[in-house]
């Protein structure tokens, strides 16, 4: 899930100011995206919430926010409609931009995956555009307001029950429904289609028809099983690891993003930012993070220095038996290193750290190689490093 969560509101071209949630990785984002939220809900709904979370494991940072009347988002609802979701999307991508970085990548739900595959074609910067149980023309959602299509019309405004809430519906809103197709025909991006065969609001042939007339790149991923709202935690979850295994493929990311001018053999560790423990681990081509758990203040995002200890420790461990095993024919098929860590006083009554290794291998072994090898792993380097007599030096840096 992601490591940071931070409000990001913006002015509209109407002047609204529009509420948004920007969900980060722990690491430096590889692309920037915009999720829409489906027809009346908001940036906090289940399946948007979770979604821009879990995209935070693939690197993305994602920017959920309320359309305008809705949420915390400022304007009257009856008077936006589906060309404003459109310029509100354009908007939030041009505010992105001049705060951040410009998004690569858009996300739709229900409405909010019409709304994208039409902003999609007026933002320069998107490389790929994920539609989920999307319709493929506006007019669609006029089945939620039927019994009342007729009284908007004549009165130019008429309250509406959609799911638990009313709400106020003008005679503009359904003209401006009915006003617009969408065709993705010339659409440039790269077209993800998400879409339950047996979704009952949104029925599996609009994606069908979607499909049909986008162009190549296009993929279409069956969400079986699935309800429209995508309300169970596990099928958010799945439909945001989809989305970050996809979209590898189309979006600019910068291949140093993880990596430093650092030689072999040296190790960076920075502080990150606004976090209390949370650190960036850097050597010449690798990032890792560590941290402390929750109960003790961290935020619990990567395994404490004590974890990384035991890790090198275990990891020399596996990797010395591997090489012996291998420059001496052994038919070793793998190894396993339990470790663990404790401190408790020695046989003088001093306190001292205490590390058992327990280590499991498999294959067609004899006890005598067996207990060779257990000889082998006391003299991995890690092994030998800890046990010497070791000069650790520290300077300010100035």
């Amino acid at each position: 899930m992601s490591a940071k969560t931070e409000k990001f509101q913006f002015q509209n071209r109407n002047n609204y100011k529009l509420d948004g949630m920007l969900e980060w990785p722990v690491k430096k984002p590889r692309a920037f995206a915009i999720f829409a939220h489906c027809f009346t809900c908001s940036k906090n709904i289940k399946a948007a919430s979770l979604i821009s979370k879990k995209l935070t494991d693939s690197g993305i940072a994602v920017l959920r926010f309320d359309f305008t009347g809705i949420g915390n988002s400022e304007g009257d609802f009856s008077n936006s409609g589906f060309t404003s979701n459109v310029q509100d999307l354009e908007d939030a991508s041009k505010a992105l931009s001049e705060k951040f970085e410009a998004p690569s990548l858009l996300i739709g739900h229900s409405l909010g995956g019409a709304a994208v595959l039409s902003a999609a074609q007026k933002i320069a910067s998107i490389k790929a555009v994920v539609a989920i149980a999307a319709p493929s023309s506006p007019k669609h959602v006029e089945k939620h307001m039927e019994c009342s299509v007729e009284e908007i019309k004549s009165k130019g405004k008429a309250k509406v029950k959609i799911g638990e809430r009313d709400f106020e519906i003008s005679k503009e809103f359904i003209e401006d429904l009915n006003s617009i197709e969408i065709d993705v025909s010339q659409l440039e991006p790269a077209l993800l289609l998400m879409h339950s065969p047996t979704d009952n609001v949104v029925s599996v042939d609009h994606a069908a028809h979607i499909y049909t007339q986008a162009k190549h790149p296009k993929s279409f991923v069956s969400l079986d099983g699935m309800d429209h709202l995508l309300s169970n935690v596990d099928d958010a979850e799945y439909v945001a690891q989809v989305i970050g295994a996809w979209s590898t493929r189309y979006l600019n990311t910068t291949e140093d993003s993880d990596s430093k001018d650092i030689p072999d053999h040296h190790v960076i560790v920075e502080s990150k930012p606004g976090y209390k423990y949370t650190q960036d681990i850097w050597t010449n081509k690798h990032h890792n993070i560590a941290d402390e758990p929750k109960s003790l203040g961290g935020r619990d995002l990567g395994p404490n220095p004590y974890d990384y200890l035991l890790s090198a420790l275990g990891a020399c461990t596996s990797m010395t038996l591997r090489m012996y095993a291998d420059h001496k024919k052994l038919n070793l098929n793998s190894v396993h290193v339990h470790l663990s860590h404790e401190k408790k006083k020695n046989d003088q009554g001093e306190k001292q750290d205490f590390i058992h290794k327990v280590i499991s291998v498999t294959g067609d072994l004899t006890e005598d190689q067996k207990n060779r090898l257990l000889e082998i792993a006391e003299k991995c380097p890690v092994n030998k490093t800890l046990l010497s007599d070791i000069n650790i030096s520290s300077e300010l840096n100035k």
